[in-house]
Parts: structure tokens; C-alpha cells; sequence
């Protein structure tokens, strides 16, 4: 979209009440502002304001009642009409849980507008709230409504994607969007600052949320009490005060553990800095993310956070990356976990410094209100009802390299691509056994490893449908062995520009093998393409969305197979031209022997004859490829 979005956000509550969602959302429009769009936000009033007062783009309705922590405001029908009216939005975002976000399904001047669902948490029938869980029902007919009118779902984590049964009859519509800060509302603290909230020696540990009940905190306090070398502090306030006091009186109310009660920005910031680690006790899946983390993580603090199955916060407290996991509510693992950070101060400051730089380079709120706009876009692209249009991308790149026994390589290659500071790196461990994936997630990767071996085109695979998961506008794929010169992704992004994919072609590398087998699959498929097998390209996210589909799972090679499934769909297919190295380690897996050549080249001569059809050689394909080579 050439100009700014005027959207209107639909949110629960806003600064200064506390919560997660009250931050984010706040962030999330300072930063669109910055971006040029032009925002409103209409929420609930608890009575409090923004010092110096409200601006205009902001509304707050009345709350008659509060009933299961949901704030009733009858008269928020109209006050969402008059919104839309007044501000005349692009689109409607809407944040839930939120029981006043339905009256959109009623408004026929919100039905004209594209609808944007924000998802920050399932609601959770609880078994510690059975009031709730007996509600859930009535809600969720509303909330399936409201899902099946949304143009775009966002979800914060694919983790949470994964597990959510709301999101499972809408995933086609869902885009994970990971939620954001603004440093700048986070700011530095001068070294000793913050002190006076610790009492006496120990290792300083915090942890901050509303005292609710899927919060886990008793687990925290009790694990800690049998620590004499922790500090615990507790920042907040809610409903389950009384029951953590009643901890405490059990446990002889140790003067290493206080509750600190509800926090200002300033003090908050002060403890953030002032402590040692940060921990996140968590029980349910209703805490779906955890902004606390991201705070703690701009503070460089190493995270103790819970072992949360289809949580986000396990995207976000990666083990032993920034963070040391505990399963829910086992008070031994979380004493175990935090005795073991506090006799490891090496340690601690690996993780610290390591959350630090994801916080940077994953969380920051322009680079979140950036991947947003996308969504609006998308959203756009779908209520013009033409399925040719592409929605604008928001730039995000991943680097997929898939990896078996490349401990002694991997961690230059990832340290190069995370210099050009233009992509995420995911590492797919394919069964190594060599200390690979410890390489990499010490020099910053992600790494996924699968239980079983899939061989380089199922780990390619895997990588792929990570980024369309993720909501990525393109993977680069390139090997872990140092072959491929990470220097050349920016050429390869610009060719980008014309086509689907683009092939970092290397004719010269080609031994006498490689040259009979490229020859061989040119005269068969008709491709002019130099280079058939190099596995260093870019796809953008239609190429994705295709090769991550059970089609593509029949391929056993990315080479000629995957070219073929390319040109069928109509994809435009370029070359450049690169230098690559020699292989420092190892052996191909396809081109070691002529054995493994003539197996390649008889399974791949199959797969052309019995999915697309023997070609005379010389003559182009059906549909033939829109190849070029820079050489042609």
C-alpha cells in the first residue's frame, strides 16, 4: 500500500493499566505512527489515564460489571459504530480474548471492512476455574463467528498455532506474527540502581505478572524458599494474593522471598536490571507468550521459564539458547533449575547476552508493525476476492541450512549470514551425532531436529514449512559444509525481484559425473538451466507454500524434481552466477561414487517419466520452464 493504514484496534484494555496485551497493543500503535499510519484505539475504562491525559485517537468505553476476569460493557456496540464512523478505517483489527470485539458480527459498517484477528491466547477451559469452563461454551460460538469473518488470523507463535483448537478450523487464514516491545520504553539503568529491592547477599532472582491463577507462582516461591543462596521478588498484584501469603506461612516466611506488589514502568525497569535471572513459572496454556520475557531479555537477563507444551513462551525461552526450562508446577525441577543457574555465573551470562541479541534482532515493535502491515495487506488481498493478487511482503528472510555431522563447519557459515544482518538462520539437524546442533545454537541459530532420518531434501523440506508457518517471504537454502558463500544472498534477493526462484549457479564446480548427470536431465527436461543440483537458492513465499506441500514430499532430491514440481505451477525459474568452494569435509551424498550417481540418476529419470512424461531430448517440456541462465 503506497500510503499509511488508518486502522482502528479493538482491545481489551490500554496504558496504564498492566497486562501484556495492554503493552503490546501500546507499543504496536506507537510504532504504526512512526510508520505513518494513523491509528484508533477503542478499549475498555478502568478509570485510569495516560499522564497528561488521553490523546484523541484514543477511546475509552464505560465497564458496567467485570464477570471471569472479562470486562461488560453493554453500550460498546456504539461506541465501536461511532469509531468506525469518526476514523473511517483500512481495516479492523481486533484483539482477542475480548467478549466486546463480537460486536463487530453485528455492525454493518464493520462488516465493509477488512477484519484483522489478532490472537494473543486461547481461552482456557481451567480446571482451576470451573465458572469458566462451564462459560467457555457460549463464548466460543462467538468466537468461531468472529474467526470465520476474519480476513487474517494472527497468531503469536507457531507453537501456540500448533496447539490452539480455535485456530485448527482456520489455519489457512493464520500469519504468526511474534509480539514486539519498543526499547525505547525499556530504558538503560545505571549499575547499582535498583539495589535497594534486594535484601543481603544471593543471587537476585525476579519474577513479575498479575498474582492469577494460571501464573504458577506458588511453584516459584516454594522452590526457592529451600535455596538460602536465591533472592526471590515478586512483582504484582491480583486475586491470588492470599493464597501466595498462605505459601509463604507454610514455608516460615523466609526473608529471601517478598512480594512486592504492583510496580511502576521506572521500578520495574530498575528490578529488571538489577536482578540476575528472571523466572516465569507458568501453568497454562494461557499464558501464551509471555511479554515478560522479552523485558527481561532487553535487560540481558537469563530466563528460568516453564516447560509450557503449545505455549509460546517456548519460542520465546528457548533451552539452553537464552533460557533453562522446568516442567509446570514440579517444584524439584525448578529448585534444580535454579540452583543450577545461580552456581553458574559463566553460564548465566552466555544466555543473557545470547536473549539480548534475539531480543534485537526477532522482537524489536517497528520490525513487528512491519510484518503487521503485512497482514493488512494480505487481508486487503482477500476481500478484493481475486486469487491472482500477491500481498506485499514485509522482507522477512530465513536461511535454511540442513546439516548432518557439520560440527566442524556450520558455526562460520551461520556467523557469516548473521553478518549481512538480513535473516533468521534455521539449522535442520538431520541426525547428526557430532555436536552439531550445540554449534549452532551457540552461535545463534535455531535448530529443529527430527526424530528420524529424512535425508537433505525432507530436512529442506522441514525448513520450508517452518517459514511458511512463520509467515517468512522467502528461504535461501545453502549448505552447511562452507561451499556456498553466504557473501552472494543480497545478489540473489535482487534477482528475486523478477522471478519465483533464483538458482546460485556454479557450472565450473562440476566433476565428470556431475557434468554427464546435468547434461543427461537437460535433454530430458528441456531446461537451458546451468547448474541442475546446486542446493543454494532463494524461493519466495508461493515457491514456499508449493514445495512445503504433500506434492512435494515424493521428491527425494532438490535438484531436477523440484525444478519440475517449479515449472508445472508456472514459476519463474533465473540463474545467477557465483564462485563456490571446495567441500572442506566430507564427501556428496549424491556425486561420492558412481554408484550413488547411477541410483540418482535412475530414480530422478523415473520420476520425470512417470509424473510429467518422457520428452524427446532437445524438445522443451509440456509447460515448459520460464528458465534463464546467465550464460544463455
Amino acid at each position: 500500500m503506497s500510503r499509511g493504514w488508518r486502522v482502528l484496534h479493538v482491545g481489551k484494555y490500554f496504558a496504564p493499566v498492566p497486562g501484556g496485551m495492554e503493552r503490546f497493543l501500546g507499543d504496536l500503535v506507537t510504532a504504526q505512527q512512526r510508520r505513518g499510519d494513523e491509528v484508533m484505539a477503542l478499549v475498555h475504562d478502568d478509570g485510569r489515564r495516560l499522564a497528561g491525559g488521553d490523546p484523541p485517537w484514543l477511546r475509552r468505553c464505560p465497564v458496567w460489571l467485570r464477570l471471569l476476569f472479562t470486562p461488560v460493557s453493554p453500550t460498546f456496540g456504539f461506541w465501536l459504530r461511532g469509531a468506525i464512523r469518526d476514523h473511517e478505517p483500512d481495516v479492523l483489527h481486533l484483539h482477542l480474548p475480548n467478549v466486546s470485539a463480537f460486536w463487530a458480527l453485528l455492525l454493518p459498517s464493520a462488516w465493509r471492512l477488512p477484519w484483522v484477528v489478532h490472537w494473543h491466547s486461547d481461552v482456557e477451559p481451567s480446571r482451576f476455574k470451573p465458572l469458566l469452563r462451564l462459560a467457555y461454551p457460549f463464548y466460543a460460538i462467538f468466537e468461531r463467528a468472529l474467526l470465520d469473518r476474519a480476513s487474517v488470523v494472527i497468531p503469536t507463535s507457531a507453537e501456540y498455532l500448533e496447539a490452539s483448537v480455535p485456530l485448527g478450523a482456520v489455519r489457512e487464514k493464520c500469519r504468526v506474527v511474534p509480539l514486539g516491545l519498543d526499547p525505547a520504553r525499556l530504558p538503560d539503568v545505571e549499575a547499582g540502581s535498583g539495589d535497594e529491592f534486594w535484601r543481603g547477599p544471593g543471587i537476585r532472582v525476579l519474577a513479575v505478572g498479575r498474582l492469577t491463577y494460571y501464573k504458577g507462582f506458588e511453584t516459584l516461591v516454594r522452590a526457592a524458599a529451600a535455596l538460602p543462596d536465591i533472592q526471590l521478588v515478586v512483582a504484582g498484584e491480583g486475586e491470588e494474593r492470599a493464597s501466595l501469603e498462605r505459601v509463604l506461612d507454610e514455608e516460615g516466611r523466609p526473608a529471601s522471598i517478598r512480594l512486592a506488589g504492583a510496580v511502576d514502568d521506572a521500578t520495574l525497569a530498575r528490578l529488571m536490571a538489577s536482578c540476575d535471572l528472571f523466572a516465569l513459572p507458568s501453568r497454562e496454556r494461557t499464558e501464551a507468550f509471555g511479554i515478560v520475557l522479552m523485558e527481561a531479555m532487553r535487560y540481558a537477563k537469563p530466563l528460568v521459564a516453564s516447560r509450557l507444551a503449545g505455549s509460546g513462551m517456548l519460542a520465546v525461552a528457548k533451552e539452553d539458547v537464552n533460557a533453562v526450562l522446568a516442567d509446570p508446577e514440579d517444584v524439584a525441577g525448578w529448585r534444580a533449575a535454579l540452583a543450577s543457574l545461580a552456581a553458574d555465573p559463566s553460564r548465566r551470562e552466555r544466555l543473557g547476552r545470547e536473549g539480548a541479541a534475539r531480543f534485537a534482532r526477532e522482537y524489536d515493535i517497528a520490525t513487528i508493525a512491519d510484518r503487521v502491515s503485512g497482514a493488512y495487506d494480505l487481508a486487503h488481498a482477500v476481500v478484493s476476492g481475486d486469487p491472482a493478487v500477491e500481498p506485499a511482503g514485509t522482507g522477512r528472510l530465513l536461511v535454511v541450512i540442513p546439516a548432518l555431522n557439520e560440527a566442524e563447519d556450520i558455526g562460520d557459515v551461520i556467523d557469516q549470514v548473521h553478518g549481512l544482518g538480513l535473516a533468521d538462520v534455521l539449522v535442520v539437524d538431520d541426525g547428526s551425532v557430532d555436536g552439531t546442533r550445540g554449534v549452532a545454537l551457540a552461535h545463534g541459530a535455531t535448530v529443529m531436529r527430527a526424530p528420524l532420518w529424512q535425508g537433505a531434501w525432507g530436512a529442506m523440506q522441514t525448513g520450508l514449512r517452518h517459514a511458511v508457518r512463520h509467515g517468512y517471504d522467502g528461504v535461501v537454502t545453502l549448505d552447511a559444509d562452507g561451499q556456498h558463500e553466504p557473501a552472494y544472498v543480497p545478489e540473489l534477493l535482487e534477482a528475486a525481484k523478477h522471478a519465483d526462484v533464483v538458482i546460485a549457479a556454479c557450472p565450473s564446480r562440476g566433476s565428470l559425473m556431475r557434468q554427464i548427470a546435468w547434461t543427461y536431465f537437460r535433454l530430458l527436461t528441456g531446461f537451458r538451466l546451468e547448474d541442475l543440483t546446486s542446493g543454494f537458492r532463494y524461493y519466495n513465499a508461493r515457491a514456499c507454500r508449493l514445495l512445503a506441500g504433500p506434492e512435494a514430499t515424493l521428491i527425494d532430491y532438490q535438484d531436477v524434481g523440484v525444478l519440475l514440481l517449479l515449472s508445472h505451477a508456472r514459476m519463474r525459474i533465473v540463474e545467477i552466477p557465483v564462485a563456490m568452494n571446495a567441500r572442506r569435509h566430507g564427501a556428496s551424498r549424491v556425486f561420492s561414487s558412481w554408484f550413488t550417481v547411477g541410483r540418482y540418476m535412475a530414480e530422478t529419470t523415473l520420476l520425470c517419466l512417470a509424473r510429467w512424461g518422457f520428452t524427446r531430448p532437445g524438445r522443451r517440456i509440456a509447460h515448459p520452464p520460464a528458465a534463464t541462465s546467465p550464460n544463455a
